[in-house]
């Protein structure tokens, strides 16, 4: 019998304390809605971007995403983004579509079985096989392949994740701190340690749902031995933490506790947001995010001058 692991449950657990790539020719310009989505932020230039579908690959596994690339004729700063559990890249195209007008370059991919039937996954992958591990592995992936592209700036790197994406941000970010510039870390789960510790062995069947999905047991054991919290302090790069005042699955006071940890890191609290951004709470984490971005690329010109 299936497990089922419901969104209340996951929900109080979360407030607690090799690679390449081929790419397909230009898909889409940026049309002139796209363009005054971004007018929310304000900015002094505005650039026209293409669309370009890249493939990546981890293992023998291809990864499907779409770089949003800025036409400025330089090499660009550019965000990776990960999506959260049962989601896919489209969620990171909303922030895309904001940050490319500004002149960073977004990539927004699908996980490895990490989407649910309702967010189609363009990426190779049985969600029976996926784990936050699994998923550090194919951002790791997936930033190796972003250093080489013609685009990107390789100095200029960040990692961007919302929820699960957030904790497999960080992860990865600590890991391989290096190869990037800093972190956007939107509502992120630092509590599913908390939640896979509180299954015993004896419970867990092949099978189990989590939220939307359902994953293996492996989702469950892969990430009981490593708690990120207890390394945060490590990365010693900029980081902001954007949180919503009214997310019950991720709590504001937990999440300012972990932002703490960090050395140099912002933290945030969007007023009415729940585990999620959208409409005007969207618009206030993007003009948070491009701050963030531009603070960076402003404090890099003036040592570079």
């Amino acid at each position: 019998m299936k497990k089922t692991i419901v969104l209340l449950a996951a929900a109080m657990l979360l407030t607690s304390a090799a690679s390449g790539c081929r790419q397909s020719a230009e898909k889409t310009d940026s049309s002139s809605a796209d363009r005054a989505s971004a007018a929310v932020i304000d900015s002094d230039t505005t650039y026209d971007y293409e669309v370009r579908e890249i493939y990546c690959d981890n293992n023998g596994k291809k990864i499907y995403g779409e770089a949003y690339i800025p036409k400025t004729g330089s090499k660009l700063a550019t965000v990776i983004t990960s999506h959260g559990l049962g989601s896919n890249h489209e969620s990171g195209a909303s922030y895309a579509k904001k940050y490319a007008p500004k002149g960073y370059a977004v990539y927004t991919f699908d996980f490895c079985g990490g989407s649910n039937s309702n967010n189609p996954n363009k990426s190779d992958g049985s969600p029976l096989e996926m784990s936050v591990m699994t998923e550090v592995s194919d951002l790791e992936a997936v930033l190796s392949a972003a250093k080489g592209w013609d685009f990107v700036d390789s100095d200029r790197i960040y990692l961007q994740g919302g929820s699960q994406g957030g904790l497999v941000s960080a992860i990865t970010g600590i890991k391989h701190q290096d190869e990037i510039a800093g972190m956007i870390l939107l509502y992120p789960a630092f509590g599913m340690y908390d939640l896979v510790c509180s299954f015993e062995d004896e419970t867990l069947d092949d099978e189990l749902r989590v939220g939307s999905m359902t994953v293996g047991k492996n989702f469950v054991t892969d990430l009981r031995e490593y708690d990120v919290r207890e390394d945060l302090y490590k990365f010693t790069k900029p980081v902001i933490v954007i949180q919503g005042s009214e997310d019950e699955t991720v709590l504001p006071e937990n999440t300012e506790e972990a932002a703490k940890l960090f050395p140099d890191a912002d933290y945030y609290v969007i007023e009415g947001a729940g585990h999620g951004f959208s409409g005007k709470h969207h618009d206030e984490a993007s003009k948070l995010a491009l701050e963030f971005l531009d603070n960076r690329s402003e404090k890099r010109s003036k040592t570079d001058s």
